[in-house]
């Protein structure tokens, strides 16, 4: 260690933003080490608010909640490595879940358009449109499974009950519907 850099020096250096907290910690170890080696320690209660300053912006929100719930006094510097550790831990499953669900495919609804003026449309060929697109939804949902007619069993459904789950779904294939035909005029 060089004399231009002195104990105080030492713990301004942030750690990088990609470091996890296990390779932080054992940096962070090394310079307390060589700190002591040099007759100039600090207690552990200075040690975690030193580790705590020097860590990355990222961890600000943790660091925050960690303060709030904790006297940092009485907080050692394992338990906060291990607050942390496990914070760590969440971030990546949820970083993961997150990749995960971006290489899904998503399903997208092609638009024909069938003519090349649209003011010429008129009302029975819209109508005609809106009926073509509620029977291309059903046939979607019955493929997928989720329009299917299930077995009745008049004791366990009302027919009132029945009639509503229809009118939902009737409802949301004309709000989707009503949306594909907004976007194609657009």
């Amino acid at each position: 260690m060089s004399k231009a850099m002195n104990n105080g020096s030492l713990f301004v250096i942030q750690y990088p933003g990609y470091e996890i907290i296990d390779s932080a910690f054992a940096r962070f170890n090394s310079i307390i080490t060589s700190l002591k080696a040099l007759d100039k320690g600090y207690s552990s209660k200075n040690y975690v608010r030193k580790f705590i300053r020097a860590l990355h912006p990222k961890w600000r929100a943790k660091v925050t909640a960690i303060e709030e719930s904790k006297d940092l006094t009485s907080l050692s510097l394992d338990e906060l490595i291990g607050n942390l550790k496990v914070y760590e831990m969440i971030i990546k499953k949820d970083f993961e879940i997150f990749k995960a669900k971006g290489e899904r495919k998503s399903l997208a609804l092609k638009a024909k358009k069938e003519s090349g003026d649209e003011d010429c449309l008129t009302f029975e060929s819209k109508d005609e449109e809106y009926a073509m697109a509620v029977r291309d939804f059903k046939k979607f949902f019955k493929i997928r499974g989720r329009f299917v007619r299930q077995p009745r069993n008049d004791k366990k459904r009302s027919k009132e009950a029945v009639m509503t789950r229809t009118v939902k779904v009737i409802e949301n294939a004309l709000d989707a519907v009503t949306q594909i035909i907004l976007l194609e005029n657009v």
